[in-house]
């Protein structure tokens, strides 16, 4: 896991150059660093996105299996009905 540092005290003399007062400056950049500490690195959102991605590769593969299967049960159930409800062909006239 990577950090990376913030330096507090150039970012509020940045602020105090910008007009803000010192407890101002102060305050925004303790607030930034504290901050800090709740984001996502890039390798959160790489093993995020590998569960992620295996989950949508396990629904796929269902998602067919289910296709496959209904497929095969409305032939099944279609010839059935053809041939109960048809008449087979018999000796001719």
């Amino acid at each position: 896991m990577t950090t990376s540092t913030f330096d507090t005290l150039a970012a509020a003399r940045a602020l105090e150059a910008a007009k803000f007062s010192r407890e101002q400056a102060e305050a925004i950049a303790q607030a930034i660093r504290n901050g800090q500490g709740n984001l996502a690195t890039k390798a959160d959102l790489d093993t995020a996105i590998a569960g992620l991605e295996t989950r949508l590769v396990k629904w796929g593969y269902g998602l067919g299996a289910t296709v496959v299967a209904l497929t095969v049960t409305l032939n099944a159930g279609l010839m059935y009905a053809m041939l109960r409800l048809l008449p087979l062909a018999g000796p001719g006239p």
